[in-house]
């Protein structure tokens, strides 16, 4: 919500006299103003948040989830702390520190668990009762996950200083056009709600099959693992270009904005198709990274993770066509075909309810793939009306280009992995953590190789824009 105000507004506010440092400071303060109320009112609710998404759990786990709760909830502050002073960043074109400062939150949640395993002991079997966790053990697992978003957000504070800038808290809001950006955040807000609800109900129609299937406890890290390929390259080449096309759109230069998108979504479809066919290839492989040694879990994670990936490219894709509205400052569009995905979300995901719980899983993952791709569709027709022309041609036959140049390497990989035993009990893909990792780099590297030397073969202009530094700092050399 807040990305999607925050660059267009600071982008515009940057041609004023002083760059735009007072409306950063007024806007910065009004958001924590909002951040820290509803943080405040988030937290007192814990017990009916968690209640709300955990109709399926017993007792002992509910009362267990809403202890972690109490810990975790003030996150949303931190997180949103992190977002606007990134977003401020990123619309000075500082990309790095929005990039990579969650490393930290990575390395003060990792000391966290590797405390909470010293101290109490691992539990790599998931065997530890919900009963038997202490106040003491929430408190420091809960607590470190907390320490690291905030490290997260407060790190950005340095890098502001280093690009001149400082924040002063100002409470005068009144005659500096904060109405617009108001306005913008109530139909982001509301799209908010509407992806909230569509998670509560995945999430308690996942719960049905929580004793005897894959779950929430599957689908929550296959997400994750789709989500890895898209936040590496789709949020950094889109966060990249979503600052241009904001100056673009802020100087009602259109032509240029379409060329930005599409050129982004050329640069974006490029990596992601090779992304999704190497996890796609690879999905057993990675499952059993997290269940190794029993096949049976290993193919009903891999199924998970492949419902999400045939639907990745459409994400990233989207996420680009999102942020393109943004930029021209209209989010009142993303609402309604966001309410249109969720919709049909809904409706797929409740029918999934009626499926044999070994498949409601897998089925929820194919219809987020289903109701994201339509929901592009939707999104392309109406950027096209808003923009006229997108330059489709150019983007249909890049796609089809990299489609081309995939197939070789999805043959080749499908090989390798039988070959691997990675579609077998006891293959060596899956049998243990070391095989399926070593697995995973082999198949990776092939399919990799072959796709880039398909693309050359196919003269891709993506590739060899990618690729033009690259040459140029070897051939110097």
């Amino acid at each position: 919500m807040l990305t999607a105000v925050l660059v267009p507004q600071i982008v515009r506010a940057g041609l004023q006299a002083d760059g735009g440092a007072a409306y950063i400071n007024k806007l910065l303060t009004i958001a924590l103003v909002i951040l820290g109320a509803a943080t405040l009112v988030a937290t007192l609710a814990a017990p009916l948040l968690t209640l709300l998404y955990g109709t399926q759990l017993d007792p002992d786990t509910l009362a267990l989830a809403t202890a972690f709760a109490w810990w975790c909830l003030p996150q949303i502050f931190f997180y949103g702390l992190y977002t606007l002073l990134g977003e401020v960043l990123n619309a000075r074109k500082s990309f790095g520190p929005y990039t990579w400062s969650p490393v930290l939150n990575n390395v003060v949640a990792l000391a966290g668990l590797a405390a909470l395993m010293i101290v109490y002991g691992a539990d790599p079997d998931g065997t530890r009762d919900p009963s038997s966790w202490t106040p003491d053990m929430i408190a420091l697992l809960g607590g470190t996950a907390t320490l690291g978003v905030a490290a997260q957000a407060l790190v950005l504070f340095w890098f502001w200083r280093r690009i001149g800038l400082r924040y002063r808290p100002d409470f005068r809001w009144r005659g500096v056009g904060l109405g617009d950006a108001g306005r913008m955040a109530s139909w982001t807000f509301g799209m908010l709600l509407l992806t909230t609800f569509a998670g509560i109900v995945q999430t308690n129609v996942a719960g049905i099959a929580s004793d005897s299937a894959a779950s929430v406890a599957t689908l929550a890290p296959a997400w994750l693992i789709f989500m890895l390929p898209h936040s590496v390259i789709a949020v950094s080449i889109g966060t990249a270009y979503f600052t241009r096309m904001s100056e673009h759109a802020a100087a009602r230069d259109l032509v240029r904005l379409r060329d930005d998108i599409g050129s982004a979504i050329r640069g974006i479809g490029l990596l992601m198709v090779v992304s999704a066919a190497i996890m796609i290839v690879c999905a057993y492989p990675m499952a059993a990274v997290f269940a190794p040694g029993n096949f049976d879990s290993v193919s009903a994670f891999g199924n998970v993770i492949i419902g999400y990936l045939i639907g990745l490219v459409p994400f990233s894709t989207l996420f680009l066509v999102q942020r393109s509205f943004y930029a021209l400052g209209d989010t009142r569009t993303p609402f309604f075909f966001t309410l249109f995905q969720v919709v049909l979300f809904v409706g797929l995901a409740l029918a999934c309810a009626t499926l044999p719980v070994d498949f409601i899983a897998v089925g929820i993952a194919v219809s987020t793939s289903i109701a994201g791709t339509l929901q592009l569709a939707l999104a392309l027709i109406l950027l096209r009306r808003r923009l006229g022309q997108l330059g489709f041609r150019a983007v249909v036959v890049s796609f089809v280009r990299d489609s081309v140049a995939i197939v070789p390497a999805l043959l080749a990989g499908a090989v390798l992995l039988v070959a691997l035993g990675g579609t077998t009990a006891g293959g060596f893909a899956v049998d243990s953590r070391l095989g399926a990792i070593v697995s995973m780099l082999a198949i990776g590297a092939a399919m990799g190789l072959l796709y880039i030397g398909g693309l050359w073969l196919l003269r891709s202009p993506e590739l060899r824009t990618f690729t033009g530094p690259l040459v140029a700092r070897l051939r110097r050399r």
